[in-house]
């Protein structure tokens, strides 16, 4: 008989930040999901019943018609969306119970293309079309949002950022000291 760890029952929970790219599903009581949003989308799952929740984080809604079918991008919301939605029906979830809540897609930057809002209304679709009840959104507008989500709970806080610049990520770069050979294996 397999045996279980027992869930931690502290007042803080464990936080995981949900990046770009991620979906994420758990039924345990002590796990805190957040994320940062500007132009993405995250849309935040829970079953009532069974007491499972997940959070994804996407960037773009679906990709280019013109690229390799071959290929897939976790980025996209087509697939992260499904991904969510399989990784809560995983942990006993049923999707007729599933209740959806969706945050992000601003449209922060005058002169750039609605990205925010094509995400949003992406994401619209992809619940209708699913028939995953959408009970809460906070979508669009033009300033970044900071996500909580307790999973098990179904719980939400969403901060409005509304002068906090979000944090930039700088690319990776190879130190200057770097050198050497590189063995392969």
């Amino acid at each position: 008989m397999e045996r279980r760890a027992p869930l931690r029952s502290s007042a803080e929970p464990t936080k995981i930040t949900i990046m770009q790219g991620q979906a994420r599903a758990s039924g345990d009581t002590s796990l805190e999901y957040t994320t940062i949003l500007g132009s993405c989308v995250a849309t935040c799952l829970f079953d009532p019943v069974a007491k499972v929740g997940g959070m994804n984080h996407f960037l773009l809604a679906e990709p280019p018609s013109n690229r390799d079918p071959e290929h897939f991008d976790e980025h996209y919301g087509l697939f992260l969306m499904e991904l969510l939605v399989n990784e809560t029906l995983a942990l006993g979830a049923k999707k007729s119970r599933l209740k959806a809540r969706l945050y992000g897609g601003a449209n922060i930057r005058d002169g750039l293309a609605p990205i925010g809002s094509a995400n949003a209304a992406f994401a619209r679709s992809f619940l209708l079309r699913e028939s995953i009840e959408l009970t809460q959104e906070d979508l669009e507008g033009r300033h970044a949002r900071r996500v909580h989500f307790l999973p098990s709970r179904g719980l939400v806080r969403c901060r409005t950022l509304n002068d906090e610049p979000l944090p930039m990520q700088q690319p990776l770069r190879r130190p200057k000291s770097a050198g050497g050979d590189v063995e392969l294996f």
